[in-house]
C-alpha cells in the first residue's frame, strides 16, 4: 500500500511507517497532520489515480521534528570586475512519520505511543560492617626515643 502526495511543491511516494523530510510545516512537533493533496494511491483493491487529486483521500502523518537541511554554497562572480560573493543557505525542513493512508470516508485511528516502562529501582544492598582492625600497640615514649637514637647511631656508623 502506498500513496503519492504533494507538499511543498514536491511529490513523495509514501507508505505507512515511512519517515520523510518535507519543506517546513507550521505544526509543532508531536502533532498529527493530514496531507490532503493525494495524487495517486494503491491499496489491496487496486490503484486510484487522481485527476489531479484523488477525491477524499488523505495521509495522516506525525511531526517528529523541525530541522535544517545541509548547507548550500551560493557563489556569485563577475569576471574581470574583481566581484566575488559567497553565501550559504540552509533550508528549513520538517521530519514526518507516515501513520496511515486513508481513502474517502475512513477515519484516522490515533496510534497510542508505546508507554516506556521505567525499570524498577533496585534496593540498595545493606552495607557490610567494616572489619575492625586491631589498633597498633603504642610503645612507651621512653622506648620510642631510645629506638630513634639507636637508628641514628647505626646509620652514622654505616656512613663512616
Amino acid at each position: 500500500m502506498f500513496a503519492v502526495i504533494k507538499t511543498g511543491g514536491k511529490q513523495y511516494r509514501v507508505s505507512p511507517q515511512d519517515i520523510i523530510r518535507v519543506e517546513r510545516l507550521s505544526s509543532p512537533a508531536g502533532e498529527v497532520v493530514e496531507l490532503t493533496d493525494v495524487l495517486a494511491m494503491s491499496r489491496e483493491d487496486g490503484v486510484k489515480l487522481g485527476q489531479p487529486l484523488v477525491e477524499g483521500a488523505r495521509v495522516a502523518a506525525t511531526v517528529l521534528e523541525h530541522c535544517r537541511d545541509d548547507k548550500i554554497i551560493v557563489f556569485r562572480k563577475q569576471r574581470r570586475k574583481n566581484y566575488r560573493r559567497t553565501k550559504g543557505h540552509r533550508q528549513h525542513q520538517t521530519v514526518l512519520r507516515i501513520e496511515e493512508i486513508l481513502a474517502e470516508g475512513e477515519k484516522h485511528t490515533p496510534v497510542k505511543p508505546a508507554s516506556e516502562k521505567k525499570p524498577a529501582k533496585k534496593k540498595a544492598a545493606p552495607k557490610k560492617a567494616a572489619a575492625k582492625k586491631p589498633a597498633a600497640k603504642k610503645k612507651a615514649p621512653e622506648a620510642e626515643a631510645a629506638d630513634t637514637k639507636d637508628k641514628d647511631s647505626s646509620s652514622a656508623e654505616e656512613k663512616s
